[in-house]
């Protein structure tokens, strides 16, 4: 008694159907688990990401496309041409396809020449500056801290944030305003970096005091969100500490945050300064960091900033937990003032530089 033959499937043909159901399994379980959205960046918090996310979406989609079309024609070779039983012959070989040699040279020409002319209008939309932005902030990085100085017309400082160990730090920002930033190192390179913003700009070094400059505007729709920031490059064994928050405001309440902030120097306390003492800075650093003053009575620090023009330093009097007791005016590099002080009580202060609140530049003022 004769059985019929069973039918036998090629190996090429098994693990295609395998390729192509996993592909299918694959894209179900994405959809259904909503896990598509982690193949895209975050929602965009300013104008300038929301175009960059554009840009992504448009080269992931054409990516998609091309990936989809790659792998579904070679699985449809391997099933339509897998090896039959009795195929004993190579099938018929074709040499030379006009037709399909320019379609493989035109179109991907045109896809690249296509993503090209995007992404060079996206580029100039991000990198695009205003004469006179609406609100500009100076961004100071340092091993291992970030300082934010709010600017006004004339470029001078008008408010002043400090990120002393770079937690809890506030970076306010309104929405719906042109922000400009300028960033400048003031040690080694640093990296700007909100994820929220789709935007990372390297922060440099430079003797000659020059700044990267770029802009961004906020959505509406994100007044009263705290956005996390960061240093994105590796500066130190402090980089850890390196991070900031962002309070995106309404233009309201960044007005009323202002003028709160706003930088007051202290007053000349009545009458002359009891005592006065020299300190100096030269290369992002004071050239002591222990001075000592009577108790009860006002004194005073002739400041030397022997740094190059460009670098600016100030000595600001503070109390152990970080609480501000004396706000003084940064003086630029080459210049020195005379900074007075009301009298203290007995105790240990912390005289700092605002502008670079580096060790180098943070020093112990007791008070006896």
């Amino acid at each position: 008694m004769s059985s019929s033959p069973r039918t036998r499937f090629a190996p090429g043909s098994i693990w295609a159907w395998v390729l192509l159901a996993s592909i299918a399994v694959g894209l179900v379980l994405a959809v259904v688990t909503g896990s598509v959205d982690a193949l895209f960046p975050p929602e965009a918090a300013t104008a300038q990401g929301r175009e960059i996310r554009d840009l992504y979406t448009i080269v992931f989609v054409i990516a998609a496309v091309i990936f989809f079309v790659v792998e579904g024609l070679i699985v449809w070779t391997v099933i339509r041409y897998r090896r039959q039983p009795g195929d004993d012959e190579l099938p018929a070989q074709t040499h030379g396809n006009n037709l399909a040699e320019i379609a493989w040279t035109v179109v991907p020409t045109l896809i690249v020449a296509f993503l090209f002319v995007i992404s060079w209008q996206t580029l100039n939309n991000v990198e695009a500056v205003s004469a006179e932005p609406e609100v500009t902030v100076r961004v100071t990085g340092s091993q291992f801290a970030w300082t934010f100085d709010y600017l006004d017309a004339g470029d001078n400082s008008v408010a002043k944030q400090t990120v002393a160990n770079g937690e809890g730090g506030i970076l306010a920002l309104p929405v719906g305003r042109s922000i400009q930033f300028r960033v400048h190192s003031v040690d080694v390179i640093h990296a700007f970096y909100v994820p929220a913003f789709l935007f990372k700009r390297d922060v440099n070094p430079d003797p000659d005091g020059r700044e990267s400059v770029f802009e961004l505007t906020i959505e509406d729709s994100f007044a009263g969100e705290v956005l996390r920031g960061q240093c994105a490059e590796l500066c130190g064994l402090g980089h850890r500490k390196m991070t900031f928050e962002v309070h995106a405001m309404t233009q309201a309440d960044f007005e009323a945050w202002l003028v709160e902030a706003q930088q007051t120097p202290s007053p000349a306390p009545s009458g002359p300064a009891g005592t006065t003492l020299q300190l100096a800075a030269k290369d992002i650093a004071y050239d002591t960091l222990e001075l000592e003053v009577p108790a009860g009575e006002p004194f005073a620090i002739e400041f030397d900033n022997q740094d190059v023009a460009g670098i600016t330093h100030d000595v600001d009097i503070r109390l152990q937990d970080g609480t501000v007791v004396a706000n003084t005016t940064e003086i630029d590099g080459g210049s020195s003032t005379t900074y007075v002080y009301g009298a203290l009580d007995a105790g240990e202060y912390t005289f700092i530089c605002s502008i670079h609140p580096v060790p180098s530049m943070t020093g112990t003022l007791t008070v006896n």
